[in-house]
């Protein structure tokens, strides 16, 4: 009877004071963590797309990506002990058994499930098959829970053999059309007429790495040097707020792609023909949190202590905001995934946002998703996709525990060296 109550983590909501700089994370990360585990869907374990009812969604709508940060959650969950292994793996098999079942397309998963039913919700009018990013957000998840879940017993050998079964089946190279580029979408009602091909710089790093890990469906390195890493957008090379950005767009755009692909993939030490990208994160970091304070619009409530720019909720609607999409908009899930690569500078947004902020900004699932001090904005919602890089990267800040558990994986060491890789934990 009293199991159900039992499994629920208690939200905090009153602000302590002084609390030491591991208590503020461990709350953080353990109160961010209750969006994945308390308002996880009831029937496939699998994370909401956001905490609000806006833009039509329905209550069913799971998503694929913010999935895979929500299982690796669990992961730091576990090993933080919010939660025991067992309900962490309980929970794992439950996503990993409601997958196993769910809509698939060539093996890839769409962005938007039904939590109730397995079947696709469509994203966009001709978004209603296949999404290759989306799979590899969720792969890069599965693929460090099956480094985790090493146990000999029945609920981890099965977490293991269905994630080795489903990525086995995926079939990256036919999302080439046979050229050297990855196409982000097929739908079996719309075939390729979304017509999206994958090239960077941006959060889809990932995605190329993943397709080339696969043990079945591989891609070869032409078809990262050819179709990713070939775009006018790709290089940059040069100094904004003093500081060089070797890849991206100008001023690096929305912080979020220094985030999605390095929740698994360690970029200590990782580099390329193309860049180092340690130093590719780390100073997209500081251009964004130079230019906040620079702020050149001269918005309320920006400072040294108030940074962050990247795509979220905004006062008029969902943005991916950046120093060239500048709305006055701060999203806490800038500053603080961002741990690894300026842990000062994030933990003085952090102590901002909880202590002088808190009022406003903390809730049941940690931070909301984004404010305005210019608009006297604040969001009301939480998105899975900004609330589980907050936990994750604080997590590889503080253990690289999850950096240590997907670059273990003999597929992804492969997969890398085949792309022309150097790190060292190859």
């Amino acid at each position: 009877m009293g199991q159900k109550k039992s499994n629920k983590i208690t939200a905090d909501l009153s602000i302590k004071k002084n609390l030491t700089d591991d208590q503020l994370l461990d709350l953080v990360q353990k109160q961010t963590f209750r969006y994945f585990w308390d308002f996880g869907h009831p029937v496939s374990g699998m994370a909401r797309e956001r905490s609000n009812r806006s833009f039509d969604y329905g209550d069913e709508v799971v998503t694929t990506g913010g999935t895979g940060f929500g299982v690796m959650a669990m992961i730091v969950a576990s090993e933080r002990k919010f939660i025991t292994r067992e309900q962490a793996a309980e929970r794992t098999k439950k996503i990993v058994d409601f997958l196993w079942k769910a809509d698939m397309f060539h093996g890839a998963f769409p962005h938007w499930l039904n939590g109730e039913t397995g079947k696709v919700i469509r994203f966009s009018p001709k978004d209603d098959g296949a999404d290759i990013v989306e799979t590899s957000l969720l792969f890069q998840g599965l693929l460090t829970a099956r480094q985790y879940y090493t146990e000999d017993n029945p609920v981890e050998n099965d977490i293991r053999n269905k994630i080795l079964w489903m990525w086995e089946g995926i079939e990256w190279n036919w999302f080439t059309q046979n050229q050297n580029v990855l196409y982000w979408h097929w739908s079996p009602n719309n075939g390729w007429s979304m017509n999206h091909q994958i090239k960077g710089w941006n959060e889809c790093l990932i995605t190329y790495v993943m397709a080339a890990s696969s043990p079945k469906f591989p891609i070869n390195k032409r078809v990262y040097d050819d179709g990713y890493a070939n775009n006018n957008t790709y290089f940059n090379g040069r100094k904004f707020n003093g500081i060089t950005l070797p890849l991206g767009f100008d001023y690096g755009g929305p912080l979020f792609f220094s985030h999605y692909s390095f929740m698994g993939l360690d970029p200590r030490g990782l580099k390329d023909n193309n860049a180092d990208y340690w130093e590719q994160n780390k100073n997209h970091t500081l251009i964004n949190r130079a230019y906040c304070i620079e702020n050149p619009k001269k918005y309320k409530g920006y400072g040294a202590n108030s940074w962050g720019l990247t795509a979220s909720d905004s006062w008029g609607g969902y943005a991916a905001h950046s120093p060239t999409e500048d709305l006055g908009v701060i999203t806490p899930t800038a500053a603080l995934s961002a741990f690894p690569y300026t842990p000062e500078y994030s933990m003085e947004a952090l102590k901002h946002f909880y202590y002088d902020k808190g009022d406003k900004l903390w809730s049941e699932y940690g931070f909301v998703d984004a404010f305005s001090e210019e608009k006297n904005w604040y969001a009301k919602s939480h998105l899975a996709i900004d609330q589980g890089p907050i936990i994750v990267m604080i997590e590889n800040y503080r253990s690289g525990l999850l950096w240590k558990l997907f670059m273990s994986s003999p597929d992804v060491k492969r997969g890398l060296k085949t792309l022309g890789f150097t790190s060292p934990n190859l």
